[in-house]
């Protein structure tokens, strides 16, 4: 059973729904839900969420939150919280990034080496540690900065989207993204977010640039494949829009703006049977959201024609 929808996480959480829907994609969050066949988030998935904002707010990469959740969950699947079971190291004393893992009443590394915590608090307090699977990690100097460059794109990522939500911060927020594309040219999300504040911006060929840059690097990218639609339609391009929203579609068949754009396309094609399909979906999907009323209208007048 579901208990929130993706707006009211995000306003719980008081982050962008296009942020969690990053988080959702790349597997950083996956719904409860979503793996029983419904809707939404569960109030476990809140819990979730809440931990990783958690370590965010301590200071700890998202890339580095993200490599740990996916090893623990690979190692131990029926841990049911494995975000909630992170730790900060040295939280009692100064402050670190480094990230632990606290499982049957120990300190462990994500991949299982076990700490011994007094000693560990020793070590930390004489300045400077490093674990085995962290000495492993950072492998050769190269694979470091690498790693490194990757961390500060998410990073900047991450500060883009905190940024976006707000006009006065539009700049700030492109100043971020482009950043994160300065380190990591192949950072499709980057490109989508760019192209949503570059439209919001008012900025019609730019933003299209954007969300075209996203789909050479991902085809199926849900979100630059509506954004690009939108622009298609402002410019007349129905045919092309329509491919776009279908494309989108296959990738997220539960996405209501999709179903609410391809309703008001197909309507504006003549094609109501396909308008009439969309708009039931609409009602099925959020039956009480602000296009809701719009939804039945619409099928109440298509009804009264046949």
């Amino acid at each position: 059973m579901t208990d929130y929808s993706l707006g009211e996480i995000a306003r719980i959480l008081k982050v962008s729904p296009r942020r969690l829907r990053y988080w959702q994609r790349t597997r950083l969050v996956e719904s409860l839900a979503s793996q029983t066949g419904e809707d939404g988030f569960a109030f476990r998935d809140l819990v979730v969420l809440r931990a990783i904002l958690s370590l965010l707010d301590k200071g700890i990469p998202l890339q580095r939150i993200r490599r740990n959740l996916e090893t623990v969950r690979d190692r131990l699947p029926d841990l049911d919280d494995p975000a909630a079971a992170l730790r900060v190291l040295g939280e009692r004393g100064e402050k670190s990034d480094r990230l632990v893992l606290r499982h049957d009443g120990r300190l462990e590394e994500a991949g299982g080496q076990l700490l011994l915590e007094f000693e560990d608090d020793a070590r930390a307090a004489a300045g400077g540690e490093f674990s085995l699977t962290e000495i492993d990690a950072a492998g050769t100097a190269q694979a470091a900065s690498a790693a490194a460059d990757a961390d500060e794109a998410i990073a900047c990522f991450e500060r883009g989207c905190e940024l976006d939500a707000d006009a006065d911060k539009w700049a700030e927020a492109i100043a971020a993204y482009e950043r994160a594309l300065e380190l990591d040219e192949d950072y499709a999300d980057a490109y989508c977010n760019l192209g949503a504040v570059r439209y919001n911006q008012g900025q019609r060929a730019a933003a299209q640039r954007a969300f075209e840059a996203c789909l050479e690097l991902e085809v199926d990218h849900v979100e630059a494949n509506f954004n690009l639609a939108n622009i298609l339609e402002e410019i007349g391009d129905d045919r092309r829009a329509l491919e776009l929203y279908r494309r989108a579609l296959a990738s997220d068949p539960t996405y209501p703006d999709l179903h609410i754009n391809l309703a008001l396309l197909y309507e504006k094609i003549g094609r109501t049977r396909g308008a009439c399909d969309h708009w039931r979906r609409v009602l099925q999907l959020d039956p009480t959201g602000s296009w809701a009323e719009v939804a039945r209208l619409r099928l109440e007048r298509a009804s009264e024609k046949a």
